[in-house]
């Protein structure tokens, strides 16, 4: 029991420490590093943008199958970060939630509706002993049809979620946020249209971690007003936006 403050508040994922910290909730902020990977989701005036790290973790394994991007409805979709068992679940339950939300109401379900449910869930998981918090983060972009614009959410283990201009999430997901910052501060009278979002994502990933990436190696999301189903870009398609962002540096 001799561990510093944490010996033995780390043990039950419901008792507080004398501090008022629960450890179990913050070891689940910590797994969602173990991923090594960096996502960031940027929110332009007409569209939305989620990008990742593409990490094929063996030469074995077939590429195609490997994707932290999930489809929730046709308009609503996810990057997720961190395990990669834990965020499955959470985006089977995702959709779980979603087609109950349309056989209950008879319309597709908004992000923020379904955003502040799975944020619900997860803060659930928190309180109850038989439940261990999702050692996972999720970025949700979609068109919302009401409000006529684009909405980027960010959940996290705690059943904390906010909507935001532009976010990160991951290992240099401090270093991310203060680019995205800066870049936001900068650029405040600019329109943003789909390619100045997808050039700021790219830019900052390339930034923070200081690689030159391949199309392969990344995956893009988008939702836009042209386009509001949320769709994968291809890898040429990838390929012209990293082309572009050379000539410009």
């Amino acid at each position: 029991m001799s561990r510093g403050s944490s010996a033995g508040f780390d043990r039950h994922i419901t008792i507080f420490s004398p501090e008022g910290r629960l450890y179990q909730v913050e070891y689940a902020f910590k797994a969602i590093n173990q991923s090594g990977l960096t996502s960031v989701g940027v929110r332009g005036d007409n569209c939305a943008v989620l990008m990742t790290q593409k990490k094929v973790p063996d030469k074995l394994v077939d590429k195609s199958t490997v994707t932290h991007m999930f489809n929730l409805t046709p308009n609503v979709g996810c990057v997720m970060t961190g395990l990669t068992a834990d965020s499955r679940s959470q985006v089977m339950r995702s959709r779980h939630e979603a087609a109950n939300f349309k056989y209950k109401y008879g319309y597709e379900i908004p992000v923020d509706a379904l955003v502040k449910r799975m944020a619900d869930i997860s803060q659930v998981y928190t309180q109850n002993a038989e439940m261990r918090p999702l050692g996972c983060s999720m970025m949700m972009i979609g068109w919302d049809h009401e409000l006529n614009k684009p909405l980027l959410y960010k959940a996290d283990p705690a059943g904390y979620y906010c909507g935001f201009r532009a976010v990160s999430a991951g290992i240099k997901q401090t270093e991310a946020n203060t680019f995205l910052e800066k870049k936001l501060k900068k650029k405040k009278d600019q329109s943003w249209d789909l390619d100045r979002a997808i050039s700021v994502a790219l830019s900052c990933l390339t930034h923070i971690l200081s690689v030159d990436f391949k199309p392969d190696e990344l995956e893009v999301a988008v939702v836009s007003k042209d386009q509001p189903k949320f769709h994968c870009l291809s890898e040429d398609e990838i390929e012209i936006h990293l082309t572009a962002l050379a000539e410009k540096d």
